[in-house]
């Protein structure tokens, strides 16, 4: 069995911490600090970008040389409101005071000093619809594509109603071969809206040479190192997920499921 889902190891302090060693890939880490209000916490980035996404509460935070001040609003996740995020280029330091109770997510990828630390939202970050019917979820773009002020990392947020599918039509992106598909690794931070509630998420290859379903409940983390990747959220429990997405290419390419390519 595929050893993809993470459980938090703890409730405060750093409580996730991913890497390329511990789980066997090249490119995408994750670490999720929960800190209390006084609390601080300093990392240097080494030959990692990093973009810190305040996923819940208030902290102050100095980055390459530079006090951006306090940065955070939304004190619920499922507020919806547009994140706070600061993005910090590799070989820099930076630390963060919390103000109040938050939760900051740590997104690292290869860094080739391509590019200055900056904020990055809420200004420009705008809730947007994809999908439709129960295949409906709403989306927060951090870092993607179209926004050039990173060198690997692709990061965004997905809210995904109750009873509805996320990641669907189920696809994946795990060959080097552009413009038809590009390799990304990915990570799933997911919250759930409900207490004890959990939602659902399945990682399977064409062959079925990797075939993982998973029950995800608040605060897990999903590794997808290879293909597709559905999500879905019961009725009664919406679903957040934070993604964290790198490779050799910053581009997202992706081929659908056979099962579902006429959905597409």
């Amino acid at each position: 069995m595929a050893d993809l889902l993470k459980k938090p190891f703890g409730t405060h302090g750093k409580v996730h911490e991913i890497t390329p060693q511990s789980v066997g890939w090249r490119y995408v880490g994750f670490s999720l600090y929960r800190l209390r209000a006084g609390e601080t916490i300093a990392e240097a980035t080494g030959s990692n970008e990093a973009i810190l996404v305040m996923v819940e509460g208030k902290a102050t935070i100095n980055a390459a040389g530079e006090n951006w001040g306090e940065l955070g609003e939304r004190m619920n996740v499922f507020e919806k409101t547009p994140p706070h995020c600061l993005y910090v280029p590799n070989d820099e330091n930076w630390d963060a005071t919390a103000t109040t109770d938050c939760t900051i997510a740590v997104c690292l990828a290869p860094g080739k000093s391509g590019h200055k630390a900056r904020k990055i939202g809420p200004d420009g970050i705008t809730l947007t619809q994809r999908g439709e019917g129960v295949n409906t979820r709403y989306i927060n773009n951090i870092a993607m594509e179209n926004e050039d002020y990173c060198d690997s990392l692709l990061v965004t947020e997905v809210f995904t109603p109750a009873g509805h599918w996320s990641s669907f039509p189920s696809h994946r992106h795990d060959e080097d071969d552009f413009p038809n598909i590009t390799y990304l690794e990915e990570t799933y931070y997911h919250r759930i809206n409900a207490e004890g509630g959990w939602g659902i998420q399945r990682v399977y290859t064409d062959d079925l040479t990797l075939n993982e379903t998973m029950a995800v409940y608040d605060g897990d983390v999903v590794c997808v190192p290879r293909g597709h990747h559905p999500c879905g959220a019961p009725h009664g429990f919406e679903m957040y997920y934070l993604n964290v997405m790198a490779g050799p290419l910053r581009k997202w390419r992706f081929i659908a499921a056979p099962e579902v390519e006429h959905l597409m």
